[in-house]
């Protein structure tokens, strides 16, 4: 998918979003570049507050091209399907559990590609308690985890009305595997997934935490971080 898709994603990037995206929607200010890996199998963990903090995402990544998981409902949209075809990214069905979008969610970490997900799976203001997808994702493919905080977005459409852009914020986190490898008991995994979403609440301001604004409940017993 990667070669086939790489002139298109190029364009998308280098000169859609850099030239008119960046320039007429937001202006995105980011931290933590080089803690994302340069190549192998990496997740890009986000938060999901607006509807254009993904795209923001494959916009500022420059040294990877982010492959990115998006509901399916999003393929009919006028607008975004299009781009989201164009760009090569993959839906998943809300509400269930999509065995085809899994699947092809672990082939795409286990060939080396940079997949974008959103653990909580819809827009939240706050972080919430996810499922234990990711978890799930991490341990069959031992894939890198970055978390990737978005916020400063909400008033994006607003703001297209008034003279100064919405200053996007992006950080990326220190990247982390999970210790264990294959499968975990039960309470194990739901042990992991909210020491990964701690993780990223640490990198949020506090209004944005919600369920993980207590940092002084953070462990970190089943992350392996990467220096």
């Amino acid at each position: 998918m990667a070669d086939k898709y790489a002139l298109r994603r190029w364009f998308i990037r280098d000169i859609l979003l850099k030239y008119i995206g960046f320039r007429l929607l937001v202006k995105p200010n980011v931290e933590g570049l080089d803690n994302i890996p340069a190549s192998g199998p990496t997740i890009l963990m986000m938060n999901h507050t607006v509807s254009i903090d993904g795209v923001v995402v494959m916009g500022v990544v420059k040294s990877r091209f982010v492959v990115p998981m998006i509901k399916a409902e999003n393929f009919d949209h006028w607008f975004i399907g299009p781009l989201a075809r164009m760009w090569g990214a993959y839906a998943i069905k809300r509400g269930e559990v999509d065995l085809e979008a899994m699947k092809l969610t672990l082939e795409l970490i286990n060939r080396g590609d940079l997949v974008l997900i959103a653990p909580e799976g819809h827009r939240q203001g706050q972080l919430h308690d996810p499922k234990d997808g990711l978890t799930y994702i991490a341990l069959k493919t031992n894939a890198v985890i970055v978390p990737t905080a978005t916020f400063n977005m909400e008033t994006w459409v607003k703001d297209l009305y008034r003279p100064r852009l919405t200053q996007a914020q992006i950080r990326f986190g220190k990247p982390f595997r999970l210790k264990a490898k294959g499968r975990m008991p039960r309470e194990a995994m739901r042990e992991a997934t909210h020491e990964m979403m701690y993780q990223l609440a640490t990198l949020l301001p506090e209004k944005y935490r919600g369920d993980y604004r207590d940092l002084s409940q953070m462990t970190t017993n089943h992350l392996e971080f990467i220096s």
